[in-house]
């Protein structure tokens, strides 16, 4: 389905082009600076806070915020702006300042690269530090959104099939990210943050007629009345105040538990820097989670989600909306913000992950990193991942259930649901107990699976089962996630203090 005008494909390719350039720029002179992986993992450059703070909000505002997020809003109406826009980024925004600060006294102290090193070294377990490195695999399902999302973007811009901009998105991104490392990312994600700020501004002014013509919740009324209530019945994910506020409280303050995220504290050259990145970090990132509102002007322009009366996929609602709405340059300029959303994501996510596998598994472990260098093994290592996303994306593209942000929930969630506890207790206890934090990690993630594939647990059978007693089609990670993560934290705390007990008998 074709879209965009040829002045709109012209541009855009010349924007493209533009923008390859750019990012190469950056890269190489990045490269120039990374000589080893700890280089490549924490930079070796001196960053000031608000570039550092930049970074991070482009890092964790991925396509998911800019794209697949506001098509939720655009089908299910207020009740997921409530959910995505308020509740999430309220409690993450909180988590941030809470674990951030913490998180790097102790990580610059170890000299800790990756969320598994951290684990491993807080704890003093070679297995937790191995365990958590294998459970990074599950942030591929996070890096596949992405992929999917700036694809749509930019197949729809360029009137390009979806899967050819797919290919060329990982050659590209997983290609350059083989070599700058953080040194690059940093500035090619604080140029990346600027965009997304300008785009941010547009896309939530861009619905401003629909307020001046003073009938904006009449026109949303006239295409379903569930667009203006606070829960959706009629939606998978939003069909109560559990799904919409407890589930996304426990989910955002867990959130902020991702190698791609905690870690860019560690990039921050002083403790005395800390303070202006968490204040221009939560002002930006909140900034960039309102963007969901953007569904709500989404809807009321294609009242049918139809483009000449063919359905319009959920993933495709905003990359349709942007080209449709606005003048080729301006529409041009937010495509490359979305984008800079999503590449921002994928360039923190390709770093923390291709450092977790060489470092942690391979470096550690085996001996072949004895007649091979770390760099190069690192090179491999996001070949093999851009292969693997790749298919995936492919797959998600191809036969979506919903939305490719299920797919990527179920693993980015049971991640952080199984972290939680570690870097929970290694932050706030003054002696955690190994096996306590253990224990209730593995469990965390035991029944984040078993209930989103399983579906058997105490009272959370509507949400998992139809009326017949047959398994919802759609289902809700932020539920799994959500008990697993309560339920885990629970026992940690109840071992951490039987064990704790005992110790002081003896």
């Amino acid at each position: 389905m074709q879209v965009a005008t040829e002045q709109q494909v012209f541009f855009g390719w010349l924007f493209v082009f533009i923008y390859i350039i750019v990012i190469l720029f950056f890269v190489i002179r990045g490269a120039l600076k990374t000589k080893s992986i700890e280089d490549y993992a924490l930079g070796n450059l001196k960053f000031s806070p608000l570039s550092v703070a930049l970074s991070f909000a482009a890092a964790t505002t991925s396509a998911a915020t800019f794209i697949i997020n506001p098509g939720f809003v655009a089908l299910y109406g207020l009740s997921a702006f409530v959910s995505y826009g308020l509740v999430y980024p309220f409690s993450a925004i909180v988590s941030f300042i809470l674990l951030s600060k913490a998180f790097r006294k102790f990580g610059s102290t170890v000299k800790a690269g990756t969320m598994a090193q951290w684990v491993g070294i807080k704890y003093n377990s070679k297995f937790l530090e191995i365990y958590f490195a294998f459970l990074s695999l599950l942030l591929i399902t996070f890096i596949v959104l992405i992929l999917v999302g700036i694809s749509q973007v930019f197949s729809k811009l360029l009137n390009v099939d979806v899967i050819y901009v797919l290919t060329f998105s990982v050659v590209f991104i997983f290609g350059y990210m083989m070599f700058g490392g953080a040194n690059s990312m940093v500035y090619t994600n604080s140029i990346q943050a600027f965009v997304m700020i300008i785009t941010s501004v547009i896309m939530l002014s861009s619905g401003i007629e629909f307020f001046l013509e003073g009938n904006f919740s009449e026109k949303l009324s006239a295409i379903d009345s569930n667009l203006l209530s606070l829960t959706n019945p009629n939606s998978p994910l939003f069909r109560d105040f559990f799904e919409i506020g407890i589930c996304q409280i426990i989910v955002g303050l867990a959130i902020i538990c991702q190698p791609h995220i905690l870690t860019k504290s560690l990039l921050l050259k002083s403790d005395k820097d800390t303070n202006k990145y968490l204040l221009y970090g939560s002002i930006v990132q909140f900034l960039f989670f309102l963007v969901v509102f953007t569904g709500f002007y989404a809807r009321i322009s294609f009242p049918e989600l139809k483009i000449n009366n063919i359905p319009l996929k959920m993933d495709e609602i905003i990359p349709t909306y942007i080209v449709i709405k606005f003048n080729v340059f301006i529409s041009i300029l937010l495509v490359f913000g979305v984008v800079s959303a999503g590449i921002s994501t994928l360039e923190g996510l390709i770093q923390s992950l291709s450092t977790t596998i060489t470092v942690d598994l391979i470096k550690k472990n085996l001996k072949i990193t004895e007649k091979i260098s770390t760099l190069l093994i690192n090179k491999i290592v996001i070949l093999m991942i851009a292969i693997i996303s790749w298919y995936f994306a492919y797959d998600q593209i191809i036969n979506p259930k919903l939305s490719v942000a299920i797919f990527a929930q179920v693993g980015v969630f049971g991640y952080f649901a199984s972290n939680f506890i570690p870097i929970l207790f290694g932050i706030f206890l003054k002696n955690p107990n190994k096996i306590a934090v253990t224990i209730s990690s593995i469990v965390a993630i035991i029944i984040h699976f078993w209930i989103f594939y399983i579906g058997y647990f105490p009272f959370l059978s509507k949400y998992m089962f139809d009326l017949d007693g047959n398994p919802l089609v759609v289902r809700n990670p932020g539920i799994s996630a959500a008990v697993s993560i309560f339920t885990s934290t629970v026992l940690g705390f109840l071992l951490q203090y039987l064990f704790l007990k005992q110790k002081i008998k003896e």
